[in-house]
């Protein structure tokens, strides 16, 4: 605000806020300025003095201060409170004698009178001078200071007002609202009943207090927490948990409050409450509510006859914001209507209850008021409410039970059923129709949610007395204590079980249910603060303290103990309150003033010489109050009037010029004070006493008046809006003849219309009541809510003007007619009236069609208003640009709303003259015309010669038209196309010219002619910018931009929703997605009627790429789903295919059929038929190597298929230990093959089906002997031998152990198996066949596949972490060398190979993946077989060799297997271990398969390979562990002398932990520790190059710890090396080791066989020989 605050400092600060003070309406007043150095904020005045803060945050204080030592009794200049300079006070109050204040802290400061306690400091009855205290929430562990924002001061007490919206007081008096006994209260406590409610603001009277809470919205009123006393707050249940069981009791006595129910509005009481009669039958015209009352506050009997008798005689005042206030019943009444009483009840009965209540009634009414209002009274006894313990809950009679549905449902129906015939202003509605649903409820009162705080698009609130489930503080009673059960338990007992057999209360069972059920929500109000950003309306107003002058508006003169909310003022938007001494005010945001209690001067504003219950204040029409002030006896009032200065009000007390006159005047109605002119701009105004201060500010540049002028103007916008709603939307809804002349569509219409306009009238209100604020206080205006959140209000204008103009295309206004002229006269005259229109010819529908769109015209008002505004800053100042940009906004909206309308004038037009019953199909509700060729300026191409075609063009579609009367526009049929998916050229070719129009859509193409080139440029440009609105924001709502330009045209892809018709493939298929050109093309969803649902991504109309399909198939009623890659419409790629069977396809596709590698999945391991195959399918056949699992029967089948059969040669192998390789024809054994069982026995010949021996062959027994013949029969079972019988020679025994079985001769050889996986690696790289293809092309088609990968996964719902992310992100940049590879970049392309491994988007990662699978699939279970063991090593090398046939043509620099690499700089992070060096004179690196994929490869294949070694050295092992367990048994130097360890190799000591031993004769694993540590890791790795690493690290131990003992020079010969290596293997005790040894021979590099490391390995290998050779005997 650079531009404003140079302007102030010009004309001085003494032109803002400043101070006027007077007395008295008479026209001899002459306001008295208060002269200060700072503006002034705000001022409080008591009853003989005042408080000024400025806006530097100083206290002034003037006026009579006998507290104040050092002054005299009474100053008239004000007085700087110095002792609060530098803390910057925020508010100020004053109380008849004291004083507080706020800081900007937020702590309070006290001074003045102080012997109630009411400055809240003990010990001094004076306060002097301003001191802080402290507010301390104790109920907090650690206790928390609380901070305030507010205070209000009364007589004798005093209020604060916490930034949590909580309520703290502390003084004397029943006007505390506290739970106390003793008086004064010193310390600040909290108000226990406005716990958990939002409080706004706070005000105190002499001896009462008010409070404006904000109502709790629909949603969480509807779930407050029931299981607390609506007063006290306590647990109305208590659950004691014994041993052996739980009581729920229900006893609660609550010692709190007294509320009456209230009154109506117009009706009064003189000193009593409305009146309790019960009844012995429910009546639907007078409900009644039988609750216990304690005797200590219950009134006479006459009291409450007497209430009953003067409500009788109210006179009835008309609320516009409320049309029916007198029909206004209760939900909670409504319900109770109904009720019978049963006979089987086990509580009291109605005449009992009765008895009870007419005893507790004969206490005397004096004594309790008395009791209530003398200070420091006592709380009522809790004896006298256990003496008579009858409850409602007792004493309430069952429902008729209801249909079984939800809980959550309970509320819903049972209000339906109990509120069927109540009247539009007591029915629940739970949202408006939209205009998009074709089948919706009716709501009865869409205007309901001008009580909401939020605009939400999807529903909005209801009236809160309209509420069944509202909290329990605002129900209505006729009891002065209110101890009741909520309406929850009355709707949900009709399905209680009558007849309880427990003392337990029903009521407490079923909490205990709805507790469980989650029915009851014990979760406390939160706001938050994005709801602060505009006043809130739906507010309610609270009160208590005494009310003898009916200061309460409760409709009597009861005191009340704790608050009770005033319920004739929940639904009049108050939005401020102010209480003087003996009466209270309240100000609604519609402008108008409530006031009620002492009115013996006046002060009150109307003629009631008494009166309990809010009252308007008589104004003049077209006064908009906007300030209320209430003093001792008087009140004052700030309003709009004709002229942009706001005028004064002043109604009460006229305060006499001399003493001397005895005469005591005063004014029954506000007058107006003739002095406003000479102030100025009046912001604020202040009473108390007999005093009036008023805070006027001088317009500054216009700024002032500008902003005066832009509230004033939005409150008479608000005020005419709620005249509108309450006047003739109101009486419009309530007629049941608007139906009837509507129609359903357009009634929902109009519903919709009300509800929009009811948003933005409560809106504007909002707004409304911010604008006074702001003029009030902050004046930035930064903070302007419509510069500061613009969307607000401009989202909430087109909201409006949507429903507006479908209701006219529809012709709804001219149906509205009928009904308006019976509801508001045949000429509409209140129309007229709110119109201000001076023609008096206008037809009535135009009058209603101007009514509804005059709201939108004060868009123009903002602009202008603004930029207004923004003359007074300068044009380089933020806030000018700020208001520039917010101007422009707004009238580019005012705009834009204003061709809306015209669209819709003109479209009502067009189907007013277009009749048929085509047209009824085609006028929708939010469709527009653009334009139509009804002057033949548009043809179709290639038209019949008697023909007519007529094009029209609306918003949403192009409708092409086609009958032969054109002069009637009548046609025979018609074509809709969607605008969303119309694509349109200029065409220009010799057959058409140039006048050509080239449309296509997603079934067909069409060329339309232009009549010129002036008509196909209009029709161009029209159909591009339709399909532009279209696109930009949907069919439902129009586009908005602040430039207005549009696109040349629509873009070629959007996305857009379309169902074909025509016969094909996609007849009647619903396609939602993206389009390119008239075809889908991207992500999309394609619905058939059928049930199928493909949900992926399209290419040219096709599927193509990732998607998901589900097919229902009609034989399993289930579904059959794939989920992959589709190429051209067809399954084609990698997919999973589920099928309705119980199948499971994972594999290769090609054209729908399976194609490549796959598994094949059926049943489950538990099932009578579970299988899995693995292999190749061609066709979707099985052919080439596959493994097929057959989980039933425990067999396993490894090799050749062709068409599903297995053919060619093959292994099987069964749980039972059989092993048969050979060949196979037509899925049966059949030739020659090699049987061989788990003992060793052998059949070696012909075989004719499954197991079956038929031909030649040789049988061979374990120990030796043979059969060689001719074999008939399956084996297991008899055999026919014909043959010669072989019998080993007793000298032949000793060569029986060396003799072995030759198996895989027969089998499928390693480098055929998987050759598809291969063959699908291939092809990703892009290479036909292995080997053949272009590098770059490969690369490009890694970093294709990485891309692709990459987005499916970011968009699934399983995303990839950011390590990968990264890692998918380095694979795709290519790793680069150039002319042979050197040790560099072989390093490089070494890491990358690594991580490719590891990934399995890589294809060189999925290769890996799928070997890994299969080989497991291949080797576990039935296939961990021993036998298997030379073929899965076979496979392995098999596996190496080909990868590394991959790898070298990635990399063509790598020199082939066994190749080196010199490297001639040797560093620390290179070496990886002594099997990739060489061992020549030369370093560098030996690159073979082992070294590059080994690594990566067998830790991944390590646990069923190791399995199938264990299994073949399976005895061996036993006799190698049974060694080894013997011979540790012995003591280590027992044991180097058994293995012949040289003495000088004895360690003679060791270190235990860095302390020295001896070995002795008895120690045990002392020796070469270290080493045998060491060894023992070998198990522990997985690679043989990490094993022979952990061989190369013990034989260096074992140097090191010999070394040690016979010097640095020692060296090694085998005859030493070898004991003392077998004694280290022995001591490491390693299971396994023969396996270990056996893998490490099969897989080690050969290019270390013959160096150090293979010396090593073979005397590892000679210890484990050794060992087994060990005697028993030999120890």
């Amino acid at each position: 605000m650079e531009g404003q605050k140079s302007s102030e400092e010009e004309e001085g600060s003494h032109d803002r806020g400043v101070p006027h003070r007077w007395q008295g309406y008479s026209c001899t007043v002459k306001p008295v300025r208060v002269f200060l150095p700072q503006p002034v904020l705000q001022a409080a005045l008591g009853i003989s003095h005042g408080v000024l803060l400025t806006k530097d945050g100083l206290v002034y204080s003037f006026g009579e201060l006998p507290w104040k030592r050092d002054l005299k009794s009474q100053t008239v200049e004000p007085v700087l409170e110095s002792s609060l300079t530098g803390h910057h006070v925020v508010r100020v109050s004053t109380g008849s004698f004291h004083c507080g204040a706020v800081t900007e802290e937020g702590i309070v400061h006290m001074w003045g009178e102080n012997s109630h306690g009411q400055c809240g400091i003990s010990g001094f009855n004076v306060v002097p001078n301003p001191t802080p205290i402290n507010i301390v929430d104790d109920e907090i562990v650690p206790p928390e200071l609380v901070r305030i924002q507010d205070v209000a001061c009364g007589a004798q007490h005093t209020l604060a007002l916490s930034r949590k919206h909580e309520v703290w007081a502390w003084g004397s008096g029943c006007q505390l609202g506290l739970v106390n006994t003793v008086f004064p209260v010193w310390k600040p406590q909290i108000v226990e009943h406005l716990s958990g409610r939002y409080v706004i603001q706070i005000a105190c009277g002499e001896f009462h207090s008010l409070a404006l809470v904000r109502s709790l919205p629909l949603s969480e009123s509807s779930h407050q927490p029931q299981d607390k006393c609506g007063q006290c707050k306590q647990p109305l249940y208590t659950l004691i948990d014994k041993d052996d069981h739980v009581i729920i009791s229900d006893n609660h006595y609550c010692p709190l409050g007294v509320e009456l129910s209230d009154a109506k509005l117009g009706q009064k009481s003189k000193n009593a409450s409305p009146a309790l009669t019960p009844k012995t039958e429910a009546s639907a015209h007078d409900p009644q509510s039988f609750v216990v009352l304690p005797g200590d506050f219950c009134p006479s009997q006459s009291a409450l006859d007497e209430s009953q008798s003067d409500d009788a005689a109210g006179v009835n005042e008309v609320d516009h914001n409320d049309p029916a206030p007198e029909t206004m019943t209760d939900s909670s009444e409504n319900l109770q209507q109904c009720r019978t009483r049963t006979k089987s009840s086990l509580y009291p009965d109605e005449q009992a209850l009765k008895d009870y209540l007419k005893r507790i009634s004969e206490q005397s009414h004096s004594e309790q008021f008395e009791a209530v209002s003398k200070k420091g009274s006592r709380p009522p006894s809790r004896q006298t409410s256990h003496k008579d313990s009858y409850r409602l809950d007792q004493n309430k009679p069952t429902f008729p039970s209801l249909a079984p549905h939800t809980m959550n449902d309970d509320i819903k129906s049972t209000l339906s059923d109990d509120i069927a015939l109540m009247t539009l202003h007591d029915s629940v509605t739970d949202s408006v129709c939209d205009d998009s649903s074709e089948d919706m409820v009716i709501p009865s009162d869409p205007l309901a949610c001008n009580n909401c705080d939020e605009i939400s698009d999807e529903s909005f609130s209801t009236d809160r007395n309209h509420c069944p489930h509202e909290s329990l503080e605002a129900k209505k009673s006729a009891s002065l204590t209110d101890i009741r059960i909520d309406d929850t338990d009355e709707y949900s007992r009709r399905r209680s079980l009558p007849g309880l057999l427990s003392p337990v209360s029903p009521t407490v069972l079923l909490r205990c249910n709805l507790a469980k059920g989650g029915a009851i929500n014990s979760t406390t109000l939160s706001i938050s603060e994005k709801e602060n950003l505009l006043p809130a309306l739906n507010t309610e107003v609270w009160t208590w303290g005494r009310g003898q002058e009916g200061q309460l508006g409760h409709g009597d003169t009861l005191p009340r103990l704790q608050p009770l909310c005033i319920k004739s003022l929940s639904n009049k938007e108050v939005i401020k309150v102010v209480a003087g001494s003996c009466h209270s005010l309240a100000l609604t945001a519609q402008c108008q003033v409530y006031s009620w209690g002492c009115n013996k001067l006046g002060q009150l504003g109307h003629m009631n010489s008494l009166s309990t219950v809010p009252h308007p204040v008589k104004m003049s029409d077209g006064i908009c109050v906007w300030d209320v002030a209430a003093g001792q006896t008087h009140t004052v009032l700030l309003a709009d009037g004709d002229c942009l200065q706001p005028i004064l009000y002043y109604s009460g007390e006229q305060v006499q010029a001399r003493e001397d006159c005895p005469t005591l005047t005063y004014t029954q109605t506000p007058a107006l004070l003739p002095f406003f002119m000479n102030l100025g701009y009046v912001s604020s105004i202040f009473a108390g006493g007999p005093n009036c201060v008023a805070l006027a500010d001088q317009n500054v540049m216009g700024f002032i008046a500008t902003l005066h002028e832009m509230a004033s103007a939005e409150r008479k916008f608000y005020c005419m809006l709620s005249r509108v709603k309450n006047q003739i939307l109101h009486p419009l809804l309530s007629r049941g003849s608007v139906s009837s002349c509507l129609g359903r569509t357009s009634m929902q219409l109009f519903q919709t219309m009300a509800g929009k306009y009811s948003r933005l009238c409560h809106l504007i209100g909002q707004h409304a009541t911010s604008l006074t604020n702001f003029v009030q206080c902050s004046r930035d205006v930064k903070t302007l809510a419509i510069l500061k959140n613009p969307n607000l209000f401009l989202d909430t204008y087109k909201k409006y003007s949507g429903p507006v103009g479908n209701f006219l295309v529809m012709g709804g206004f001219q149906s509205l007619v009928k009904p308006s002229q019976e509801c508001l006269g045949k000429k509409l005259e209140l129309v007229q009236k709110l119109l201000d229109l001076k023609e008096k010819s206008v037809p009535l529908s135009d009058l209603l069609v101007n009514l509804f769109y005059m709201p939108l015209q004060h868009l123009h008002d903002y602009s202008s208003l603004l930029l207004k505004l923004a003359t007074c800053f300068d044009v380089c100042s933020v806030e000018y640009q700020m208001i520039q940009d917010g101007c422009l906004q707004y009238e580019v909206l005012a705009v834009l709303l204003s061709k809306q309308r015209k669209a819709a004038e003109s479209t009502y037009t067009f189907w007013k003259s277009f009749s048929g019953k085509s047209s009824e199909s085609l006028r929708k509700p939010s469709r527009r015309l653009v334009c139509e060729s009804s002057n033949k300026g548009l043809t179709l191409q290639n038209a019949g010669r008697f023909s007519v075609n007529w094009f029209i063009l609306f918003s949403d579609a192009l409708v092409h038209a086609q009958g032969t009367i054109p002069s009637k526009k009548f046609f025979s049929s018609y074509y809709v196309y969607l605008l969303a998916t119309l694509w349109v050229e200029p065409i220009s070719d010799e057959n058409v010219g140039l006048l050509g129009l080239k449309l296509t859509t997603p079934e067909e193409t069409f060329t339309l002619l232009a009549s010129s080139p002036q008509e196909k440029g209009k029709w161009l440009r029209a159909i591009n910018q339709a399909v532009e609105d279209v696109l930009g924001v949907g069919q439902d709502e129009q586009p908005f931009s602040l430039s207005g330009s549009q696109r040349a045209e629509p873009p070629i892809s959007r996305t857009a929703t379309y169902t074909f018709t025509k016969e094909g493939r996609l007849k009647d298929a619903t396609y939602t997605g993206r389009w390119l050109s008239g075809k889908p093309h991207g992500s999309g969803t394609l619905k058939w009627p059928d049930g199928r649902v493909y949900c992926g991504t399209f290419k040219n109309g096709l599927e193509d790429g990732f998607g998901d399909c589900m097919m229902p198939n009609k034989s399993f009623n289930r579904y059959d789903r794939y989920k992959g890659h589709w190429k051209e419409g067809k399954m084609h790629g990698f997919g999973t295919y589920w099928y309705a069977a119980g199948e499971v396809y994972e594999g290769s596709f090609q054209e729908n059929l399976r194609h490549g590698h796959g598994m094949l999945s059926s049943g489950r391991l538990a099932s009578s038929s579970s299988s899995v195959f693995v292999g190749q399918w061609v066709h979707d056949k099985k052919t080439g190597y596959g493994i097929f699992d057959n989980i039933t029967k425990g067999e396993k089948y490894m090799g050749m298929w062709l068409e599903d059969q297995r053919q060619g040669t093959g292994v099987v192998v069964t749980q039972f230990g059989l092993y048969y390789e050979g060949e196979f024809n037509n899925n049966k054994m059949m030739g020659t093959g090699f049987l061989l069982c788990d003992d060793d026995t052998s059949f070696e010949g012909e075989f004719s089906e499954d197991w079956t021996l038929n031909g030649k062959g040789v049988l061979s027994i374990p120990n030796g002997d043979s059969f060689d013949g001719i074999f008939v029969g399956e084996w297991g079972s008899e055999l026919k031998v014909s043959g010669t019988f072989a019998k080993l020679y007793v000298y032949e025994t000793e060569n029986m152990e060396s003799k072995t079985f030759e198996v895989g001769r027969y089998g499928v050889p390693a480098e055929q198996k998987w050759m598809a996986v291969f063959e699908e690696c291939w092809s990703q790289l892009g290479c036909e066949t292995p080997g053949v293809g272009e590098k770059e092309r490969a690369w490009e088609n890694i970093a294709v596949i990485l891309t692709t990968s990459r987005r499916q996964q970011r968009d699934s719902p399983r995303a990839l972490s950011r390590s990968q992310c990264k890692m998918l992100e380095s694979l795709e940049v290519i790793p680069q060398h150039v002319g042979p590879v050197t040790a560099e970049s072989y390093d490089i392309i070494r890491r990358y190979l690594i991580k490719a491994f590891d990934t399995p988007l890589h294809p060189l990662g999925w290769l890996l993946e799928t070997l890994v699978t299969v080989y497991r699939m291949t080797y576990v279970g039935v296939g961990s077989n021993r036998r298997l063991l030379k073929q899965a090593v076979e496979e392995i090398q098999s596996y190496l060799k080909r990868i590394f046939q991959l790898v070298r043509f990635l990399f063509p620099g790598l020199p082939e297997e066994g190749g080196f690499i010199p490297d001639s700089e040797m560093r620390a992070s290179d070496f990886l271990s002594s099997s990739t060096r060489s061992d020549t004179t030369q370093q560098g690196w030996i690159v073979s398969s082992t070294t590059l994929v080994l690594p990566v490869l067998l830790p991944r294949l390590y646990p069923p390979l190791f399995t199938l070694y264990t299994h073949e050295r399976e005895r061996e092992e036993e006799v190698y562990w049974e060694c080894v367990l013997r011979l540790n048994k012995q003591p280590d130097l027992s044991l180097l002398t058994f293995l012949g360890v040289p003495q000088k190799f004895w360690p003679v000591s060791i270190s235990v932990l860095g302390e020295i031993k001896d070995v002795l004769p008895s120690s045990m694993n002392a020796c070469f520790a270290t080493a045998v540590e060491t060894l023992q890791q070998i198990s522990t790795t997985f690679t043989p190059a990490d094993k022979l690493q952990v061989i190369q690290l013990t034989f260096e131990d074992i140097t090191q710890e010999v070394q040690a003992m016979l010097g640095q020079g020692f060296l090694w010969c085998m005859d030493d090396l070898f004991p003392v290596f077998l004694y280290i293997v022995v001591r490491a005790r390693i299971r396994n080791l023969g396996s270990e040894v056996s893998l490490i021979e099969d897989l080690m590099d050969p290019a270390v066989q013959l160096g150090e490391l293979g010396l090593m390995f073979t005397t590892l290998k000679a210890c484990y020989c050794q060992i087994q050779k060990e005697k028993p005997t030999a120890i």
